[in-house]
């Protein structure tokens, strides 16, 4: 039901993800054992820290994918979690490795999150603690991640839906500011209707203005208003 009413309350995927992190960072914190929670998604193939609990966490998401490697990237190109339960003894990325121990992480867990091929994603979990992920955090982990995979995609498909209805609105003012010129020109010259377009787009072309910004100059002129109201204006 959290989940639920995150994605009703935010608006856009960033912002989701932010409070994401934030929820699983606290659920796993204990005290002695502070938990900070990172999550990277894969963009035109390049890791990117997208959202953080806090700027610790932030911080250990950059380290790592400007190493290019470390143990949640690993977990995200596996497609499976991974597990640090120890940096003092881990062998596998040791520049990445010693940084993050330098910030005082002893312990990662990497959660990736399957999103169906909307995106590529993973929770990661830096613990001050060896040994700071039991086994019951492993599966609290995995069913928080399975849940929330579910909400990013729903919260991706609305934001790809929000997208296209702006795209589209502002397409449909676009129109009806260029028809309405148009239809300006054809009066003042006494012109047909492809006359008067080619007028508009010779005068975009030399003048290297968008075309609906010539046309809404050529309004303005006109009636002496400088916004032009549409029918689509909200």
């Amino acid at each position: 039901m959290r989940l639920l009413e995150m994605v009703l309350d935010n608006g856009d995927v960033a912002a989701f993800l932010t409070d994401l992190a934030v929820v699983a960072a606290s659920r796993l914190s204990v005290p002695g054992n502070q938990v900070h929670c990172g999550v990277t998604v894969i963009r035109h193939k390049r890791p990117e820290a997208v959202a953080s609990s806090d700027a610790e966490a932030r911080s250990l998401d950059e380290l790592q994918n400007g190493f290019g490697d470390g143990p949640c990237l690993t977990a995200l190109r596996g497609k499976t979690w991974l597990l640090v339960p120890d940096l003092g003894i881990e062998q596998r990325w040791p520049a990445y490795v010693e940084v993050a121990r330098a910030q005082g992480v002893a312990s990662i867990l990497a959660m990736p999150l399957d999103l169906a091929g909307e995106a590529e994603a993973v929770l990661n979990l830096y613990a001050g603690r060896s040994h700071g992920f039991s086994t019951e955090d492993i599966a609290t982990v995995e069913a928080f991640t399975d849940q929330a995979a579910s909400a990013i995609r729903l919260v991706l498909r609305i934001s790809q839906l929000s997208e296209a209805r702006s795209d589209l609105s502002s397409a449909l003012k676009s129109r009806t500011v260029i028809d309405m010129a148009v239809g300006a020109i054809m009066a003042e010259n006494r012109c047909t209707r492809d006359t008067a377009f080619n007028i508009l787009t010779k005068a975009s072309s030399t003048r290297n203005v968008k075309l609906r910004e010539v046309a809404a100059s050529v309004i303005a002129s006109i009636s002496g208003e400088k916004e032009i109201d549409t029918y689509f204006d909200e």
